[in-house]
């Protein structure tokens, strides 16, 4: 990696280096904040669907 920043640094392309890491950075946190946001919709999903079976056995049908 350090020999990567130093031939960035010798061509002058550190604006280019940076934006990389930004942009690399940038799509990790988004890629975490999809996969957490995937696993809350399927616990939320398997609440809704326990709540309709606790419904179904307890609920007030008549």
């Amino acid at each position: 990696m350090d020999e990567l920043v130093r031939t960035f640094a010798a061509r002058g392309d550190l604006a280019h280096l940076a934006l990389f890491l930004w942009a690399s950075s940038a799509s990790a946190l988004l890629f975490l904040t999809l996969r957490e946001l995937a696993a809350w919709v399927r616990r939320f999903d398997e609440f809704v669907r326990e709540l309709a079976r606790f419904n179904e056995r307890f609920g007030g049908h008549d």
